[in-house]
């Protein structure tokens, strides 16, 4: 959520930042709500202030003899009535203007860092670095879904016959190739110092709304229609929100969390785009790294949350490009981000198997996620960040792909096969 200080003291400022994520972000109707909230707290305080005022009267003058009775003390009564029912009038005027502002507040997304190279789409976004080319396969590779139906470790049909298309089932070792890589990257991310959390697959309403899912992508997620309960889109809704409406001690930050969950999307709006194999699901496995950490050094940790996730590619030796996001492609809460894109033969294309996001406060303030430096006044916003670490399908894709042998038998790369128990699928 923006602040709505800065968007008062900062109108043009605020709507430039906003305009380069492109059309449809206006700040006006909230300036205009919150000229009325600020005209209505002032009437308010001079009514309660007057009420005070007449109240202290009414105990003075009759200290000093005044009858209870006396027309003097009942004026004073009965214009302290009619203040008092001006202010409950004023009480829920002031509450709904809020809530409409909050509304809007809520719809409005993050504001692209000054760092974010300035772009309208996805084809504006800048390569940072590729590495990898080495590990190309020099031969024709057979998509992934083809090989792994062919080794009988991936199978669709049935999977659509279980729940719906865009699901699917894993078996023998593709099950335990999923298994050993998700063993794999949390005990990467462990030993770089995260903390591994197993974070309810189910959250609520308000941590969806705390890092941004809602209310704008409601259509993007599983809702138990039943219960104020939604199946979690990624591992950064119950992990960030795992300290929503706390002050920390600066002392503790930053923190470092990762987490294996199943993700859950209804992949609204994509349908008919990559139907086939691991790449557009409606329920995935992913790693997930998730850092709270104080303004003065996120930056500093955006770049190692990049550098952690391509230390798990350049482990399984996986060729991929790292890309910066223009404004106008940032994802909703996003101030900066990079995707890394790991290399798919069959297409000859890069794909994205790893966002890594810094929200700078703007998840905080959604979430009231605060921390105060012991001797100092007040308190401040942290900083969130989150990445995939990774996403574990497609990195099976891009195994299934890149070790792909000609006589149709995939290697497992060197560093699964302590956790696979096996060097050939």
């Amino acid at each position: 959520m923006l602040d709505l200080k800065l968007i008062r003291e900062n109108p043009e400022q605020v709507q430039t930042k906003l305009n380069q994520r492109g059309t449809g972000y206006e700040i006006q109707p909230i300036l205009e709500l919150d000229a009325k909230r600020r005209e209505l707290e002032q009437a308010r305080s001079q009514l309660q202030t007057r009420s005070n005022e007449i109240g202290k009267l009414v105990g003075q003058k009759m200290k000093s003899g005044a009858a209870p009775d006396s027309a003097e003390i009942q004026a004073l009564r009965a214009e302290g009535n009619d203040l008092k029912a001006k202010l409950a009038d004023l009480e829920p005027q002031e509450k709904e203007l809020k809530a409409q502002i909050d509304t809007l507040l809520l719809a409005l997304p993050n504001l692209p860092s000054d760092l974010t190279p300035v772009g309208k789409d996805e084809t504006e976004n800048v390569i940072i670095r590729s590495w990898g080319d080495d590990y190309k396969p020099q031969h024709a590779v057979l998509p992934h879904w083809e090989i792994g139906e062919n080794l009988n470790i991936l199978n669709t049909e049935r999977g659509t016959k279980v729940a719906q298309s865009r699901f699917v089932l894993l078996i023998g070792a593709g099950a335990a190739l999923e298994r050993a890589l998700i063993q794999f990257m949390l005990a990467e991310h462990i030993q770089a110092g995260y903390l591994e959390v197993l974070p309810p697959f189910l959250v609520n309403t308000e941590s969806l709304t705390a890092t941004g899912q809602l209310p704008k992508f409601a259509e993007e997620s599983f809702k138990c229609s039943e219960d104020d309960l939604w199946l979690a889109p990624t591992a950064e809704v119950p992990v960030t929100n795992l300290y929503r409406d706390e002050i920390l001690d600066a002392a503790t930050l930053p923190i470092y969390h990762c987490a294996y969950t199943p993700c859950f999307r209804r992949e609204a709006g994509s349908y008919g785009r990559d139907t086939r194999g691991l790449i557009r699901l409606h329920q995935f496995n992913k790693v997930e790294l998730v850092k709270l950490v104080s303004p003065e050094t996120s930056e500093q940790e955006h770049q190692t949350l990049v550098e952690r996730a391509e230390a798990l590619l350049q482990g399984l030796k996986l060729p991929y490009r790292v890309i910066e996001l223009c404004t106008g492609d940032l994802g909703f809460g996003a101030a900066r981000c990079y995707d890394l894109e790991v290399w798919l033969p069959s297409s000859g294309t890069y794909r994205e198997i790893s966002s890594c996001s810094n929200f700078h406060d703007f998840q905080a303030r959604r979430g009231n996620i605060r921390f105060k430096t012991a001797g100092q006044k007040g308190t401040q916003f942290v900083h969130t960040l989150n990445g995939s670490g990774l996403a574990v399908g497609r990195t099976m894709a891009a195994i299934l792909e890149n070790y792909q042998q000609p006589d149709g038998t995939v290697r497992v790369p060197e560093v699964l096969q302590p956790y696979l128990g096996r060097a050939i699928l």
